[in-house]
Formats: structure tokens, C-alpha cells, sequence
């Protein structure tokens, strides 16, 4: 089970009809992280006309769907933000847009298209990764192996997170949840039988 969020801090500015629009983005992990976020940016912009806020927190435990339009005509910024965010598939992400009034009415749909672009323009410079849970499994095995093994486990899409020397050598591998048994099963066929093997188990936070 894997998600689309943001890679960190993005932010991005334009001007519509001499309104200044400012989108800040950022990964969130909870409700409370984004709160924070959000707070911290009405705090930076407490001159602004309309600090207008969009959220999704999606950990597999807690769902969280949220928008606040600011003060803005109903409809025509929180839910454009939210939009944003949803149409790029994204999870754990906070959104917030800053506005201050240039003195020329917009309209609902200049509203909501300036939003929008503010929104999608400050995910742009966050950057989007997939995150994925993982399992991990070591493998031990001798010295004229090692580039046999190195090989079939990047081929597989799998990670090598920690190497130990020692009489043998030592891989701490890390692979995308479910994958860890096939990769073990063509280590052994690559090898002969000759690595050994065994599975790690990680806690939950």
C-alpha cells in the first residue's frame, strides 16, 4: 500500500488583476501538522486579506479531508485547493494560499482559477514522491558472491540499506511490502542456495 505526497517546502507567487496570490505546500503526516502549518502561515501573513487552506491526511489509521475559504465567496477557493490536491492523487498534504486584495473584483471564476494555480504552482516546486511500506530481510554470504547478489537484488527493485565485513559479507536489504519473499526465493536460485537468509521485522511507530 503506497501513497503520492510531497518531497518538502514548496512555494510559489503570481499576480491576478494586481491581487497578490502566494501558495505555500508541505508534507503533513496528521491533522495536527497540518493545523500548525497552517496556523504558522496566518501567523506570517497576519496583514493578508484571506488566507484560504486546503488538507488530506490519509496514514491507513486516520482519514482527514479538510478546506477553509477565508472569508472568500463560498466554493471559489478552499474547495479549488482541495481539488488541486485530489486531482494529483495526492495524500499527507497540506495546502495554503495567501491573498492580498490588489482592488479589482475577480469573480467566482477568476477566484477560483487563481487558487488553483496558486495551489498547483507551490506543489510543483514541493515536488511529489511515492511512499511505500517496506520489509526488510538480511543476507549473508561469501566474499565471491558479492557482485551476483548486489546485482539481482537492484535489478529487483530492492534497496541495500546496510553492508557489514566480516568472515562473510553482510547486506541489510530493504524492498517494497510483499516483495521480500520472491527476491529471497531468486537470491537462492542466483546463488546455488549459497546465502543465507532471514527475515527482519520492523515496528510500527
Amino acid at each position: 500500500m503506497g501513497y503520492k505526497t510531497l518531497k518538502g517546502f514548496g512555494s510559489a507567487r503570481l499576480i491576478v488583476k494586481k491581487s497578490v496570490f502566494i501558495g505555500y505546500a508541505s508534507p503533513a503526516k496528521t491533522e495536527e501538522e497540518a493545523r500548525k502549518f497552517i496556523a504558522k502561515i496566518k501567523n506570517h501573513h497576519g496583514d493578508a486579506t484571506h488566507n484560504v487552506s486546503a488538507y488530506i491526511i490519509n496514514d491507513g489509521r486516520n482519514f482527514a479531508v479538510r478546506y477553509d475559504d477565508d472569508g472568500e465567496p463560498k466554493g471559489s477557493s478552499g474547495k479549488p485547493i482541495l481539488n488541486v490536491i485530489q486531482n494529483r492523487g495526492l495524500s499527507n498534504v497540506v495546502v495554503v494560499v495567501t491573498r492580498y486584495f490588489g482592488g479589482m473584483k475577480l469573480g467566482y471564476g477568476g477566484l477560483v482559477k487563481a487558487y488553483s494555480d496558486a495551489a498547483s504552482r507551490a506543489i510543483d516546486k514541493a515536488g511529489i514522491v511515492d511512499v511505500y511500506e517496506t520489509e526488510r530481510f538480511e543476507a549473508t554470504f561469501p566474499y565471491n558472491l558479492f557482485h551476483a547478489v548486489k546485482k539481482t537484488v537492484e535489478d529487483a527493485g530492492g534497496r541495500i540499506i546496510w553492508e557489514e565485513y566480516g568472515q562473510l559479507v553482510k547486506f541489510t536489504v530493504e524492498t517494497r511490502k510483499g516483495e521480500a519473499e520472491r527476491l529471497m526465493e531468486l537470491l537462492r536460485e542466483r546463488t546455488k542456495g549459497r546465502v543465507g537468509l532471514r527475515a527482519l521485522f520492523m515496528l510500527e511507530d
